[in-house]
């Protein structure tokens, strides 16, 4: 069985530890199956890269117990290998309690865990940090084993070896302190695997430290790949089985129906199972930037905008012309339009880069945006009206993260949308609030949605696309 690579904390060497046992496995012709804990996009991209399979993420909270455990079951019983990296601290979930934590996905798929401690500032106290993740619960913990990051000296070694010996926890590797093995982050956490200029070699370099300084012999058969489910069925499939309202009816029989999907260095965050799920539904993704001032796709019967980083390109999208105008002429048509988080920002009056600095944007939506505090964690969303993908009263749960905030601009016209309030979002620790814009054609939300956690939202896309008319753009000078 596969085992939950987690830490005491964020930035304890988590990704490195993962990405290494990935870059070994696939240079020794392995297929490994990765999995993240979590809704987080850019640690999967990354294992995404380096192990040539695409990451999936197992969170409870977006996608449910069931689905989960269907997902990995399903693609790790297809691998040679298979690895978990967990999110946060282990017992870090929701709130102060520990719902879709790393510990709970654990305990939900039975996998031991693999503890990786930053240990650059102690030695014998981290006998008592061990011991303490060892047996705090619930849910409760089958430990491993210990790989200790970041040290630095054969005496350090030594120390933290003998404080490891006296909890009986078996040490799998002691990894050193290195510049050339830090992973470059910026605001909202790692970056993109295609920012990454010399990514090849650093490949090659966590692979070299996954065979020199871990205990492979142990640490292998914690990779094994789990046993597949009686009776297993593809988990889009049977996400998909179970919803009996809204359907698209037979529309969906015939050739695929092209819907554009912004895809570029702005716009890139969106989970696999979204364009698996358009597929089965009928739905043919195609590719589209913004950022190239490419058109839309002719023909297309929907788009939809992911989040990303529209703020580091804002220069560039709003001198894309005929990007911008083919997104006006699109929601003037009536095409269906899908927008989270940095897509949101996309259809707004305007957007302030990093410096400071305001651009246009498409003028779809009447606010301005600015970088502001940072907005994180899950939130319950609760329907204001019927709209597009959502219907009044219906409960969903997303995950907010990003530091940008919209003001309202009054003077702007809704003409063009004649959109209302989406829904009010309430998290712990959070004041209920109203956020998102909607309308029959049109859904745009800070909230991050996982698709296979709320298989209406695919399927109602769907349905408007069926009902949409081809896109017909007309030059945009």
């Amino acid at each position: 069985m596969a085992c939950l690579i987690a830490a005491p904390s964020s930035g304890s060497g988590k990704t490195l530890l993962s990405l290494s046992l990935a870059a070994l496995a696939r240079r020794r012709g392995l297929r490994i199956q990765p999995f993240k804990v979590g809704p987080d996009y850019l640690d999967p991209q990354l294992l995404t890269r380096v192990s040539g399979q695409p990451c999936r993420n197992l969170d409870t909270l977006l996608c449910g117990p069931e689905w989960v455990r269907r997902s990995f079951h399903w693609h790790g019983s297809r691998a040679d290998l298979c690895l978990v990296e967990g999110v946060m601290g282990l017992f870090d979930g929701r709130g102060p309690t520990s719902a879709g934590s790393s510990a709970e996905v654990a305990d939900l798929l039975d996998l031991p865990v693999v503890l990786v401690v930053e240990a650059s500032r102690q030695a014998g106290s981290i006998a008592a940090l061990v011991r303490g993740f060892r047996d705090h619960g619930p849910p409760p913990v089958r430990l491993a084993g210990v790989v200790l990051n970041r040290v630095a000296s054969d005496r350090h070694r030594a120390l933290l070896r003998e404080a490891l010996d006296a909890v009986a926890v078996p040490l799998l590797g002691i990894l050193p302190v290195s510049p050339a093995l830090e992973l470059p982050s910026r605001h909202l956490g790692l970056l993109p695997p295609q920012e990454v200029n010399d990514l090849d070699a650093r490949e090659a370099a966590w692979a070299a430290l996954a065979e020199h300084h871990l205990d492979l012999e142990r640490l292998w058969p914690l990779l094994s790949p789990p046993a597949a489910l009686p009776q297993q069925q593809d988990p889009i499939r049977w996400c998909l089985t179970p919803v009996a309202t809204d359907s698209a009816g037979d529309a969906l029989k015939g050739a695929p129906l092209p819907l554009a999907i912004a895809s570029d260095a702005a716009f890139h965050f969106r989970y696999p199972e979204a364009t698996e799920l358009l597929g089965a539904l009928g739905l043919e993704a195609r590719a589209w930037s913004p950022l190239a001032d490419e058109p839309l796709p002719a023909g297309c019967r929907a788009v939809v905008l992911p989040g990303g980083y529209p703020e580091l390109h804002a220069p560039a999208l709003a001198a894309a012309h005929r990007s911008l105008g083919a997104l006006r002429q699109a929601a003037a048509a009536g095409v269906p339009l899908v927008a989270e988080c940095g897509g949101l920002l996309l259809l707004g009056r305007s957007l302030e880069d990093q410096q400071g600095r305001r651009h246009g944007m498409a003028g779809l939506l009447p606010f301005s945006a600015r970088r502001g505090s940072l907005s994180l964690g899950y939130r319950e969303a609760v329907g204001e009206r019927d709209g597009l993908l959502v219907r009044r009263g219906e409960r969903l749960v997303g995950h907010e993260f990003h530091r940008w905030q919209l003001t309202d601009d009054p003077e702007m016209s809704r003409d063009v949308a004649s959109c209302d309030r989406l829904w009010q979002l309430e998290g712990w620790g959070n004041p209920r609030r109203a956020e998102g814009w909607t309308s029959g054609t049109m859904h745009a939300s800070w909230l991050h949605l996982h698709w296979a956690g709320c298989p209406k939202i695919p399927r109602r896309l769907a349905a408007a696309a069926v009902r949409a008319a081809p896109l017909t753009l007309r030059p945009v000078s």
